[in-house]
């Protein structure tokens, strides 16, 4: 997300209070919810290519160890701060809480510009960075993952810095790195994978039959074109495909692979072959059976809510949808797949990728994919009891699922001293 009006950390918060009144949480569990566990600043001098010293500001963010070590990726963008990290943390606790797995939240990041900074300079900026947090973290303490403009090769700067420090190889410290240094099969498109399930998931509860569902997708990143890849190979037509530049429609399909050819060939989708231009806002009022916002937050607004005509959406994006258009959305019958609940396979993936490290396996493909569709049924299935039993939405139950799990941790192993 990024930040606007309002304050990330206290929407989060104000997130928190509701689910605690829906639970009738202890107000001492919930004031310790309220904090995060640990906050580290740290300045970080980088010498630039033109030989200048430039001083970035780095964070880490440790919220919640509850359920296990810290998990949450690092950001690198100009409009990183304090509240917007504590925000990311709380919500990684809850979403891998929603997962299951074995987590706690953190999230980290640098205040930069990476689209102005050279390889060498991200690759020193990433190396100081690490070195200023070695001691919070590890593979038994925090495990970093790749997170806005940050990735792979990031993370392996991250693996070899650290390993330097310790003196060995120690792969399980970071998450989403190159294959060659111990990174998982099939972790690059298991966010939208893990959508695409969600979104079956949701079509089976509805009646709807995949086979010739209609679906368009605001967004064509890593998530955006995994999701679409993995919906077609379901039997969905594709009709509507965006990225920043604008939109394609097709009624009778798109394929996703060639459409990711064109973009790569010419930096957009916008003028592929076979299709008609339409604008990013018009994609989202489409006469379609599925919505998949996989671009930025707060598209779906209390504006053009009235007008969304689709069953499902499910948020392949963080906070694609402000609580006014939530509302409205779920009156109208529309089934919403929340993001903490949509798009946690990748992290789901990435405590796969932690598990091989920890015990130097390497699964196959198929064995990663099949394990996270069963995490990723098995998680919506839990959010749709808890919506249905106590009538709420899907986004409340899922706050109230991964804030529950957490809250019993936290109750069972109490306060030291």
């Amino acid at each position: 997300m990024s930040l606007n009006d309002t304050n990330p950390f206290e929407a989060a918060m104000r997130q928190l209070d509701l689910v605690a009144e829906e639970l009738s949480l202890d107000k001492k569990i919930v004031e310790v919810l309220k904090h995060p566990n640990r906050v580290v600043i740290t300045s970080l001098p980088v010498k630039m290519d033109d030989g200048t010293i430039k001083v970035f500001t780095g964070y880490r963010v440790q919220y919640s160890r509850h359920r296990g070590p810290y998990k949450g990726g690092i950001r690198y963008h100009p409009n990183v701060n304090l509240d917007e990290v504590k925000a990311l943390a709380a919500w990684m606790t809850w979403k891998c809480a929603v997962a299951d797995i074995p987590y706690g939240g953190s999230k980290g990041g640098i205040t930069c510009n990476p689209k102005e900074m050279s390889s060498a300079e991200l690759e020193r900026l990433t190396r100081r960075y690490t070195s200023s947090i070695v001691r919070d973290i590890g593979p038994f303490k925090d495990i970093p993952a790749p997170d806005i403009y940050t990735d792979s090769q990031t993370m392996a700067w991250l693996l070899d810095t650290y390993s330097e420090f310790q003196g060995y190889a120690v792969p399980g410290v970071v998450t989403g790195k190159p294959i060659s240094v111990g990174g998982s099969e099939g972790r690059a498109g298991a966010t939208g994978r893990g959508a695409a399930l969600c979104t079956r998931e949701a079509a089976r509860h509805l009646g709807i039959d995949m086979n010739g569902a209609t679906v368009a997708i605001q967004g064509y990143g890593k998530v955006g074109r995994s999701v679409a890849q993995v919906l077609r190979e379901m039997g969905c037509i594709i009709i509507a495909i965006s990225d920043s530049k604008g939109g394609i429609f097709n009624q009778n399909g798109l394929d996703p692979v060639k459409v990711l050819e064109h973009k790569k060939r010419t930096g957009s989708v916008v003028d592929f072959k076979d299709s008609t231009y339409v604008a990013n806002k018009d994609l989202l009022e489409l006469d379609c059976d599925i919505l998949i916002p996989a671009a930025l937050e707060n598209v779906l607004t209390e504006e053009n809510a009235p007008r969304i005509k689709v069953k499902i959406i499910s948020e392949g994006a963080n906070g694609p949808t402000t609580p006014e258009a939530g509302a409205i959305l779920h009156k109208k019958g529309v089934m919403m797949i929340p993001d903490i609940l949509a798009n946690c396979g990748g992290v789901t993936v990435s405590y796969f990728e932690w598990a091989q490290n920890l015990n130097r396996l390497h699964w196959t493909l198929d064995e990663v994919n099949q394990k996270l569709e069963q995490k990723i049924v098995k998680a919506f299935n839990d959010v749709l009891e808890i919506s249905t039993k106590r009538n709420i939405s899907m986004r409340l139950a899922a706050y109230v699922l991964g804030v529950s799990r957490v809250a019993e941790a936290l109750g069972v192993l109490g306060l030291f001293p």
